[in-house]
Order: structure tokens, then C-alpha cells, then sequence
């Protein structure tokens, strides 16, 4: 079956294509003869009831500093010329990204967004998670601080980051008696207008981050993230390491509970993270980690996702 697909992501030109998710995607896309074409959320319109990408045909392959070309510019009906829009934009999950999602739910009953645009909206990574709050380590969400001086009291050191963040971006360990800590939370009421989470910190953390990839709710493959020396953030954008892994007992209890929520909501392509058998976070704007997993593991997570997507395609 050929594909005619919408890739709405960042700048290609500025993408890593050693680890970059959604290029990996691309290049398995090219590889089964599907048709694509680039655009980015800046260049979606709506226009006499139609939903239209300002979009580029492009070509990909795997030679770094020469990694795409692409041709000249049309307007794109994204519910008439198109079968598949990949929504790949990085966080942060901002005004615009929730306005990309409006957007692209019109075209539902026309073309399939992965993910689904509305879930994508309505399950922010830190907010979704905490629907299955027994499996998450102790966690509050609050931008007081009489809430998070009592928190860390109970439970002695904590991590706080932003509710919208990623990529480890300003992500804070405190110890029991860090003076600092009225400080960073006024920082954190000043830059964001929404409250933060605040967790337990949890020490095997040194012993990794594992991101889980799930398709279509089924365990794709996993990679154990380690913070480099002197850090707690093993996000990989954060300078921490892959290493091949296997799940625990535990592990694939956590994805069993998720995988009904998760194919009811249309969430197709997912990672999440766990920690000393704690999930943390599930990531589902734009997942990422399938190049490392296939690495280790000798998969093919990308086509995975691409016959997840046509199983979609023929319901």
C-alpha cells in the first residue's frame, strides 16, 4: 500500500539524524516507496473550511550534513491529499502546539493524525501520568510553597521541574536541608504560569532511566538511560547514556495497565519512562528512542509504528 504523508516537525536542517526519532521514521516511510512531504506548525492554515499546509516534498538519507532535499513549495489540503500527518514537533507544549492540535483534529473522518491530535492535547506527559498515580513515585503538583516545604519534609530529598518541560530541561534536585529551595520555587512562579511538579527523588536513578517505547499499547523496546558523572538527569538531550536493557516484572506490569488507556485514545507511537520500577513520565508529543532500541536490540521499531499505522488505515 502506498502512503501520501504529512510530516509536521522542526527544521529538518537542524535535526541530529544519529538519534532522531522521527527521521528514522522518514527513512523507513522512503524506504516502502511512501510519498512525503515537510512542513513545519508554523505553516498550517485554515481556509474556507479546510485545514492547508504550506508543505515541501522531501527525500531523506542517512549521510550526515546532507541529510534531505527538499522541493518546491505547495499548498496541501491535509484532509484530501494526504493519508497519514506525522504530528513531530518538540515540546515545549506550548499555546502553539495546543493550537497545531485544534487544527488537526478537524481532519478527523479524513486522514489520520499520529497521534491523535485531541489525546495528544489532553495527555500532557506530566498531567497524564498521573492517572495511574499508584505506579508513580510520591508527587505533588502545586506552585506553593508552604505545599512543597511539607512534601519534602515527609518524604526528605525531592526533584522539581517544570509541568511542561523536556528533555530534562531545569530539572532540580534538592537536598533535605537546601536553603535554596525558596528561591527556585519563586523561580519557577516567575517563568511559569502554571503550577510544577515536585517528586520524591529516587536514588537508583543512578542505576538509569528506562524509556519504554510502546506501538499501538505493545512493548516495542526499551533502552536504559544513565546519567553522566555528577548529574541526575539521564535524558539523552542531557548528556546521558543508552545501554541495552530488559524489562522487569514490574516493568511490563506498568505497560500492561497502560496499553488499554493507550490504544483507546489513539495513542499510537509512546515512551515512557520509568525509574526503580516508578513511572515518571509518558511522553506522548513526540516520543523518541526507537534508533538507540533497535541498535541494541537488532528491531525495527519505525516499522513497527509505519504497520501499526496502516492496521489504522484499514479499520
Amino acid at each position: 500500500m502506498s502512503l501520501n504523508v504529512a510530516v509536521q516537525m522542526d527544521p529538518i536542517a537542524h535535526i541530529n539524524i544519529a538519534g532522531d526519532s522521527t527521521f528514522a521514521l522518514m527513512l523507513k516511510a522512503q524506504e516502502r516507496g511512501y510519498t512525503m512531504w515537510h512542513y513545519l506548525a508554523d505553516e498550517l492554515s485554515w481556509r474556507g473550511g479546510r485545514v492547508i499546509a504550506h508543505a515541501r516534498p522531501v527525500s531523506v538519507r542517512a549521510v550526515a550534513g546532507d541529510h534531505y532535499t527538499l522541493g518546491e513549495a505547495r499548498d496541501l489540503d491535509l484532509g484530501s491529499d494526504v493519508d497519514v500527518v506525522l504530528m513531530r514537533q518538540d515540546p515545549p507544549f506550548d499555546i502553539g502546539y495546543i493550537t497545531a492540535t485544534h487544527l488537526l483534529e478537524m481532519l478527523d473522518g479524513e486522514t489520520l493524525v499520529v497521534n491523535n491530535p485531541r489525546e495528544v492535547r489532553n495527555a500532557p506527559e506530566k498531567l497524564f501520568v498521573t492517572q495511574f498515580a499508584d505506579l508513580m513515585p510520591p508527587t505533588l503538583i502545586t506552585r506553593r510553597l508552604e505545599e512543597v516545604l511539607a512534601f519534602r519534609r515527609r518524604y526528605g530529598a525531592i526533584v522539581i521541574k517544570p509541568l511542561h518541560g523536556n528533555a530534562g530541561a531545569a530539572v532540580f534536585k534538592l537536598g533535605e536541608d537546601d536553603g535554596n529551595l525558596p528561591a527556585l520555587v519563586e523561580l519557577f512562579s516567575s517563568v511559569w504560569r502554571e503550577p510544577f511538579m515536585v517528586q520524591r527523588f529516587l536514588p537508583k536513578v543512578s542505576d538509569g532511566d528506562k524509556r519504554i517505547v510502546l506501538v499501538d499499547g505493545k512493548v516495542a523496546g526499551a533502552i536504559n538511560r544513565l546519567p553522566k558523572a555528577g548529574e541526575i538527569r539521564s535524558n539523552l538531550a542531557a548528556g546521558g547514556n543508552a545501554a541495552k536493557t530488559l524489562l522487569t516484572a514490574r516493568e511490563e506490569e506498568i505497560c500492561a495497565r497502560l496499553a488499554p488507556e493507550l490504544e483507546r485514545r489513539g495513542l499510537l507511537f509512546v515512551g515512557i519512562d520509568v525509574i526503580d520500577g516508578y513511572l515518571t513520565e509518558i511522553n506522548v508529543t513526540s516520543p523518541t528512542g526507537i534508533v538507540a532500541i533497535d541498535r541494541f536490540n537488532g528491531t525495527d521499531t519505525a516499522g513497527m509504528i509505519w504497520d501499526a499505522i496502516l492496521r489504522r488505515l484499514d479499520r
